[in-house]
């Protein structure tokens, strides 16, 4: 006859469903982020970016509302920062100005300081995290102004995207948008020769940024 249950064993029992009923509480307060939830950030953020001054708050409350659902997530992290340093066009008060400005820089920073090797193979958007974070960060670091100190931080992000072997595996869209951007520095530099090369490996993979590089080619010194 098989021996019943021991009261050591039935209140182990209980503890572990208990902890295992709470971990899939916690799983699902803070789902992962969704493709199209970021993609919606995502546009309001671009939207931003060229000058929409209604997008500004937007951007960066769809992004500060993402990460309180997923704190610790680096990537949602930098581009939360990277929206509130936007906000700095939102004022003409010089004050408020570079209070954004830090603001976001301070969330960028720990974003990037949050940055793991298992972030190189987790994807969003379907790219890698760890090269979306980094190039979010290089691309403010690089439009701030030089009172800042962040623009040589910003080259080395970008040159570390632009080398690193994870590219090939991001959507051409991040792709085009990382090569676009390298050569845009590399002409602002003076290295004609640099941005002659990344704006034609825009064009010759048919990148979704291939018009828009052949435009800059066409601005390039001969």
């Amino acid at each position: 006859m098989a021996k019943p249950a021991s009261f050591s064993t039935q209140p182990r029992r209980g503890v572990l469903l208990a902890a295992l009923a709470f971990c899939l509480s916690v799983g699902a307060a803070h789902a992962a982020t969704t493709d199209a939830q970021f993609q919606a950030a995502f546009q309001t953020f671009q939207a931003a970016q060229d000058g929409d001054s209604a997008a500004l708050e937007a951007s960066a409350d769809q992004f500060n509302a993402l990460l309180k659902a997923e704190p610790g997530h680096p990537m949602l992290m930098v581009y939360a920062g990277a929206a509130t340093a936007l906000k700095a066009k939102s004022t003409y008060m010089p004050w408020k100005k570079i209070s954004h400005a830090e603001d976001g820089l301070a969330l960028i920073d720990k974003g990037l300081a949050l940055l793991q090797p298992a972030h190189d193979t987790a994807l969003l958007n379907r790219s890698p995290v760890s090269l979306q974070a980094r190039f979010t960060a290089a691309s403010t670091f690089l439009n701030l102004p030089a009172f800042f100190n962040r623009n040589a931080r910003g080259v080395k992000l970008l040159a570390d995207v632009q080398m690193s072997p994870l590219l090939s595996q991001a959507t051409p869209g991040f792709q085009g948008a990382v090569l676009l951007r390298a050569g845009q520095q590399a002409a602002k530099e003076f290295r004609n020769a640099d941005a002659r090369r990344d704006f034609q490996a825009v064009i010759q993979r048919q990148l979704p940024q291939a018009e828009a590089a052949k435009a800059q080619l066409q601005g390039l010194p001969q």
